[in-house]
C-alpha cells in the first residue's frame, strides 16, 4: 500500500496507530547524527540457514515427488504398496546389485502375470502436490528381463483414486537404460500418487523411479521447487550457509554429511538416512532420508542464482555431541582435512585442477568465488579445538585469503560457551558461530550483547537464533508476532554493532506442515502452497534495508536500547543516497516520536514501512498467509525532522532521501 502523505497529516493519520485512542504519551525526540559514522555494514550481513530439518530437502525445495525412488531405505519398499487392476496378478522382489553399484545397490523386479494392469503405487512425501495444466516429467531406469517386452503405464491419480495424468515408456533393452516421458495433469490435487502399471505379462527390473514437476526454478530439470526458492530470494540474503545444522555432524560419523557423495551421477548418490529420523520422540519420521538430490552442486548455484555468497560448513572429524560423540582420531583426521582443503578447489579451482575440472564436468567451469568456510557446526571442548587448529592450519597454509568460522557451542552462555570464546579470541579465529534459541524476553534484554565486545577481536556470526514462544525445542512453540518482534528489537543491537557482527541468519528456515520436527520455523509450506512468518518479513525487513553505514540514533544522548519499550537502529545507504531509522515499540499503546537528523541534508521524499499486529499471539498460515506483512506508505520531508506515531506492538522503518 503506497499513500502519499506530508509529515504533518503522517503524524495525526489513523493509519499510524489510531494514535489518539489511545491515552496520550508524551512526545520522545530520537536524534540521529548522520555525520558520525559508528561501522560499515557488511553486504553478507543479514543470510540464510539451510538446514535438511522438517522436510526441508527431500520433500521440500527438493522438488522430487516420489519418495524412495530408488528403494534404499532401511525398508527397501517404504514408500511404496502393491496395486493391481481387475484380473491382473504378479510379484515384486528387491534386488541387490552391490558389487556392480556400490552406491545404489538395490532395485525391484516386477513379474506381471497377466495382460491387465500389475505394479506400484506411491504415496510421496505426504502426498504429491499437483497442479492443473502443469506438465510433469517422469524418468526410470528400467532392464528387461523377459521377452516378448511389457509396457509401463504411469498415472497420477488423485485422493479418490481417479487418474489426472497418464503417459506410456516401453523398456524394450536388456540392459540399464533411461527412460523418460512427459504429461500434463488434468486437475489440482494436493495428495496425489504416483502409479506404475506393468502392462502384459513379462518381468521388468526398475530402479530410480523419480516425478518432477516442469515448473522447477529456472526450469531446471530435476531442480528445486520455485515457490520456496522465490522466498528466499525474496530476502535478498547476504550469504547462504549450508548444509546445516547438526546435518553436518551425524549422529555418527558413518551418516555425517560427505560433500563428494552428493555430486555427480543423481543415481550415484548414497543416499543416508537423515539425522533428524528419530531425533525427537513427540516427532518420529522414520521416512526421512537424504536423497542428495539437493547436493553441494545445486547449493552453490543457489546461492549464485540468489545473490548471495557460499557458506558451506563441513565435518571436522565428530559427531553430534549431543548423541555419539563420536570421535575420529587425531591421527586418522587427514581425508577429513582432505574433503575441506578440496572443496575450495571444487568452488574456485582452475579447470585445469582435479576439482575444478570436475566442476567444469558437472557444467559450470566458472568458479563459485567461495571465501568463507565453517568448520564443524555446533562442536565445543577440547577435542573439537585439537582438531579445528589442525584444519585451520592447513587451509591456511594452502588457501591464505580463506574465512574460518569456528564453533563457540550450542549455547550463548555459560561454561562451555566461555571456555570456546577464550580460545577463540586468544586464537584471532577470523568468525566466532554464535547460536541461541531463547525466550522473547531474553532477545530483549540481550540488544545490548555485543555493545561491549572487542572491537579489534574475532568478528561475530550469530549463526543460528530464533526466539521460541514456549520454551527451546517445544513442540508446542509458535511463529507468532511476539517472538517476530522480540527478534526485530535484539536486531537492532546486531545492527549498531556491525563493526563486530558482520552476518546473521535466523534458524531454522523451512518446515513441512505435516512433516516438522523442530518449531518455530521461517517459511512453512505443504504440497502446494508456502508462506512467510512474521520472523520472515522482520528478517526481510533488516536485508532489504540495511543500509551501507550505521550511524548512532539516540534518546536523551543514549543508544535505543529498551527506553518505554522501544529498539531502534540506524544507517546511511550510500548507494540509493537515503538514511534509515529502524524502530521497535513493544508497548501495548503507540508513542509519538520524532526524528530529527544532523549531518545531512534531507530530500523531500520518505517512506514508512510497518510490521504490525494488535494481537502478539497473531500468526500467519497457509489460509492466510498474510495476516501480518509489511505496509508501505510515503511522505514528504519538511526540514531535518519527521513526526509521526509509533503503532503499538510494531516494527517501523523510515526511509529519507538525503
Amino acid at each position: 500500500m503506497k499513500i502519499k502523505l506530508s509529515a504533518f497529516i503522517l503524524f495525526g493519520c489513523a493509519f499510524c496507530l489510531h494514535a489518539f485512542s489511545q491515552p496520550n504519551n508524551a512526545e520522545k525526540v530520537y536524534t540521529i547524527d548522520a555525520a558520525k559514522i559508528k561501522a560499515h555494514v557488511q553486504p553478507t550481513m543479514y543470510g540464510i540457514f539451510f538446514e535438511d530439518i522438517n522436510m526441508a530437502g527431500d520433500g521440500g525445495v527438493y522438488a522430487e515427488l516420489v519418495k524412495n525412488r530408488s528403494f534404499e531405505f532401511a525398508a527397501p519398499l517404504m514408500g511404496w504398496d502393491e496395486v493391481k487392476d481387475k484380473g491382473s496378478d504378479g510379484s515384486i522382489l528387491i534386488l541387490n546389485r552391490t558389487a556392480e553399484s556400490p552406491d545404489n545397490p538395490r532395485f525391484i523386479r516386477v513379474n506381471s502375470k497377466s495382460e491387465a494392469g500389475y505394479g506400484l503405487i506411491n504415496e510421496g512425501f505426504h502426498g504429491m502436490g499437483i497442479k492443473k495444466d502443469n506438465r510433469y516429467n517422469f524418468s526410470v531406469l528400467a532392464k528387461s528381463v523377459t521377452t516378448p517386452t511389457v509396457s509401463l503405464q504411469i498415472e497420477l491419480v488423485n485422493s479418490r483414486g481417479e487418474v489426472i495424468g497418464s503417459a506410456t515408456v516401453e523398456p524394450s533393452s536388456k540392459q540399464w537404460k533411461k527412460y523418460t516421458t512427459s504429461f500434463l495433469a488434468t486437475e489440482t490435487e494436493p495428495k496425489a500418487k504416483l502409479r506404475i502399471l506393468v502392462k502384459g505379462a513379462g518381468t521388468v527390473d526398475l530402479d530410480m523411479i523419480s516425478l518432477f514437476p516442469q515448473d522447477t526454478w529456472k526450469q531446471r530439470p530435476g531442480g528445486l521447487r520455485e515457490d520456496l526458492v522465490q522466498k528466499l530470494a525474496d530476502l535478498k540474503p547476504g550469504f547462504l550457509r549450508f548444509p546445516g545444522g547438526c546435518i553436518v555432524e551425524g549422529r555418527e560419523l558413518e551418516t555425517r554429511y560427505q560433500w563428494k557423495r552428493t555430486i555427480g551421477d543423481i543415481a550415484s548418490r548414497k543416499m543416508i538416512v537423515n539425522r533428524w529420523n528419530t531425533e525427537f520422540a513427540h516427532r518420529p519420521s522414520p521416512d526421512y532420508y537424504q536423497s542428495f538430490g539437493l547436493g553441494f552442486l545445486e547449493y552453490f548455484e543457489l546461492a549464485e542464482d540468489i545473490g548471495a555468497s557460499p557458506l558451506p560448513i563441513i565435518n571436522c572429524g565428530m559427531a553430534c555431541q549431543f548423541n555419539t560423540c563420536e570421535l575420529v582420531p587425531l591421527d586418522e583426521l587427514e581425508p577429513y582435512v582432505q574433503d575441506a582443503l578440496d572443496l575450495v578447489e571444487f568452488a574456485n579451482g582452475d579447470i585445469n585442477t582435479k576439482w575444478g575440472k570436475k566442476r567444469a564436468a558437472l557444467g559450470h567451469p566458472k568458479p563459485f568465488n567461495l571465501k568463507i568456510m565453517g568448520i564443524g557446526n555446533e562442536q565445543w571442548g577440547p577435542q573439537y579445538f585439537e582438531r579445528y587448529l589442525i584444519f585451520e592450519k592447513a587451509i591456511r597454509a594452502k588457501y591464505p585469503y580463506m574465512k574460518l568460522v569456528a564453533s563457540d557451542g550450542p549455547f550463548p552462555g555459560g561454561d562451555i560457551f566461555n571456555y570456546s570464546d577464550k580460545i577463540l579470541r586468544s586464537r584471532k579465529t577470523d568468525f566466532i558461530d554464535e547460536h541461541y534459541y531463547n525466550s522473547p524476553d531474553w532477545f530483549m534484554k540481550n540488544v545490548t550483547r555485543y555493545d561491549h565486545y572487542d572491537r579489534k577481536g574475532p568478528k561475530i556470526f550469530a549463526g543460528e537464533y530464533a526466539a521460541q514462544s514456549v520454551t527451546t525445542g517445544s513442540p508446542k512453540n509458535k511463529n507468532d508476532w511476539r517472538c517476530a518482534m522480540a527478534e526485530a528489537a535484539f536486531m537492532t543491537g546486531l545492527e549498531r554493532n556491525a563493526d563486530v557482527v558482520n552476518m546473521a541468519s535466523y534458524a531454522p528456515l523451512f518446515a513441512h506442515v505435516e512433516g516438522w520436527q523442530w518449531t518455530p520455523d521461517l517459511i512453512w509450506f505443504d504440497n502446494l502452497r508456502s508462506f512467510g512468518t512474521p520472523s520472515y518479513y522482520v528478517q526481510q525487513l533488516y536485508s532489504l534495508n540495511k543500509g551501507t553505514d550505521v550511524v548512532p540514533v539516540t534518546l536523551n544522548n543514549e543508544a535505543v536500547t529498551g527506553q518505554d519499550g522501544c529498539y531502534a537502529s540506524a544507517a546511511l545507504d550510500n548507494v540509493k543516497h537515503e538514511l534509515i531509522i529502524k524502530i521497535v515499540n513493544t508497548n501495548q499503546h503507540p508513542q509519538k516520536a520524532d526524528f530529527v537528523w544532523q549531518g545531512v541534508k534531507a530530500g523531500e521524499n520518505g517512506s514508512l514501512t510497518v510490521l504490525q499486529s494488535d494481537d502478539p499471539e497473531q500468526v500467519n498460515s497457509l489460509d492466510e498467509p498474510k495476516a501480518i506483512q509489511p505496509a508501505t506508505i510515503e511522505f514528504t520531508v519538511s526540514g531535518n525532522h519527521v513526526a509521526l506515531v509509533l503503532k503499538k506492538y510494531s516494527f517501523n522503518v523510515i526511509r529519507v532521501k538525503i
